[in-house]
């Protein structure tokens, strides 16, 4: 589908150009990003650590990003996810807000503490995000140190 994009969409950032939803049986790529059918969706508005990323828990070291990615996977749960798309973003992923039934995925993981909202692109998930900090769930609980997993890309870039 990506494939598929229109010329006129090549040059937009933002445009959508998949002008329906996916639906189908996802596999889990990483904590933020799926695949149906072949094509690589990323979750809208989020950024989970990275599966390589480690997060220290207790002083001890803690695969938050592998953490984030079994529980996306756990949240599907083998069930049928229906994503919306938003945009192709400049990897030619289809960026979505992807849901299992009612349920949305992309919040559920910031609500979980496993994901942050990705404000550079997105305000949606804030509230969601601060209510996992006030609860001290995932990467917010007490003993938790870790990078956001855009800090930790730069830092592997240089």
């Amino acid at each position: 589908m990506a494939a598929l994009i229109a010329l006129g969409c090549l040059t937009l950032p933002g445009c959508v150009s998949v002008q329906h939803d996916i639906v189908g049986q996802a596999s889990v790529v990483d904590g933020d990003s799926l695949e149906i059918h072949g094509e690589r969706i990323r979750l809208f508005g989020i950024d989970a650590p990275e599966a390589r990323q480690a997060c220290t828990r207790d002083g001890r070291p803690w695969r938050c990003g592998q953490t984030a990615a079994q529980r996306l996977d756990a949240l599907i749960g083998g069930r049928t996810v229906r994503c919306e798309p938003h945009e192709i973003d400049l990897y030619e992923r289809v960026v979505a807000i992807c849901y299992d039934g009612e349920v949305d995925l992309n919040g559920a993981l910031v609500a979980e503490g496993l994901a942050l909202a990705y404000r550079d692109f997105s305000w949606r998930y804030v509230a969601d995000e601060e209510a996992a900090r006030s609860a001290g769930r995932g990467v917010w609980a007490d003993g938790v140190q870790f990078d956001p997993p855009w800090e930790w890309r730069r830092r592997g870039r240089q």
